[in-house]
């Protein structure tokens, strides 16, 4: 069956997810609905995509992908096209492709790299990105995060921060953390933090940067922070920040050559060395 790539915006704050679930408005049921519609597929179409992401957080670079019929006798740009007619408003598929021998969209990535907005006493508040920025008491000192970064990056246990799932590791390689003060356009004087690693667990952005924020305003210190990496379980003093400062911003491959191999690396199940 040929694959398909798509590259997918929505906001967040309209649906329950990403996953398809049963009476609820997700991406992922949106897309399939209006796919099987406009191929005319005989079965419902299914989307496989980078990051599964919860409940109200946005995404601007989601990858998914769709096995399609032989004959279907819709190109995939066409698909594209049409689906820009019919979807709602609040998701769009920018790009529809065949995708190269042995992509993914969520075994062959390499990392995924979202971005958290918050917006302290020094932000300028704007009521038109009230649905992108959380708020957040005080002064945020941002010298006091990039200073416990360096400890924070590579390979951990990331436990403390994550939901855990029956079967599923906790273990990641976090590849770039940093948080800055936007200083112009739109955003200026929003606080940007950027968190990007090989994959992500169960809420680990929003509670990795909501503990982030405690080190900021000065309610813990770094050694606090350090000193979760690596316990073997959730740690209930990190507060879970709400879903709606969060965006999928960008999901990185391979050359194409190399997609199936990483695919293969990807399943294996991660371990500590």
């Amino acid at each position: 069956m040929p694959r398909w790539r798509l590259d997918v915006a929505y906001d967040g704050a309209g649906f329950a997810g990403w996953a398809v679930q049963p009476g609820q408005r997700t991406v992922a049921g949106e897309l399939e609905r209006w796919i099987a519609t406009v191929l005319r597929l005989e079965v419902p179409a299914t989307l496989v995509c980078a990051g599964r992401t919860d409940a109200g957080v946005h995404a601007r670079g989601q990858v998914a992908h769709v096995d399609v019929p032989d004959g279907v006798g819709t190109a995939p740009e066409e698909l594209g096209r049409r689906l820009g007619r019919v979807l709602p408003d609040d998701v769009v598929v920018s790009s529809v492709r065949a995708a190269p021998p042995g992509f993914d969209a969520r075994f062959a990535a390499v990392w995924r790299r979202y971005v958290y907005r918050l917006g302290d006493e020094l932000t300028v508040r704007d009521p038109l990105l009230r649905g992108f920025v959380q708020d957040v008491p005080g002064v945020l000192d941002l010298d006091r995060v990039a200073a416990v970064v360096p400890d924070l990056l590579g390979l951990h246990e990331f436990a403390a921060f994550c939901r855990r799932r029956e079967g599923a590791t906790t273990i990641r390689t976090l590849l770039d953390l940093r948080a800055e003060r936007t200083t112009s356009g739109t955003l200026a004087s929003v606080v940007e933090v950027t968190v990007r690693a090989d994959a992500f667990c169960h809420s680990m952005v929003r509670s990795l940067v909501g503990a982030l924020v405690a080190v900021a305003d000065g309610r813990r210190d770094a050694a606090w922070l350090v000193g979760l990496l690596g316990a073997p379980t959730r740690e209930s003093s990190v507060t879970v920040l709400p879903a709606r400062g969060l965006t999928l911003e960008e999901v990185g491959y391979p050359a194409d050559d190399a997609l199936a191999a990483r695919a293969d690396e990807a399943r294996a199940v991660r371990e500590l060395v």
